[in-house]
């Protein structure tokens, strides 16, 4: 990212890459590792990521259930906010199922 990101903005999409390509690691395919594909443009004013996968069909905005943001931290069950965290750290986020794949769109702007 050769335009100039700020280091918190640059922090906050590699851990929605890392976030995204873990649950496709080990959520997306009983049978085999999903492929993955993710591919970051960098703007000058936008960013966006493209993460497509083989994997089962899972629309994250859709599908994911609704994170628990009221129970104590020692009463929540392991996991289950990735998909929130994600949602709140970008701007745009769409999905699509298209030849036998989830396609994820995800856009953060500059501030």
């Amino acid at each position: 990212m050769r335009e100039g990101w700020p280091p918190d903005l640059v922090f906050r999409v590699k851990l929605v890459i890392e976030e995204l390509g873990l649950n496709v690691a080990n959520h997306g395919r009983d049978d085999k590792l999903p492929e993955l594909e993710v591919t970051v443009t960098s703007e000058p004013d936008v960013l966006t990521i493209h993460i497509s996968d083989d994997g089962t069909p899972f629309d994250p905005l859709n599908d994911a259930p609704p994170p628990d943001l009221t129970s104590s931290i020692e009463d929540r069950p392991i996991g289950g906010l990735g998909v929130h965290l994600v949602r709140t750290m970008m701007d745009e986020i769409s999905y699509r199922r298209a030849q036998g794949r989830n396609h994820l769109a995800l856009t953060k702007r500059r501030a």
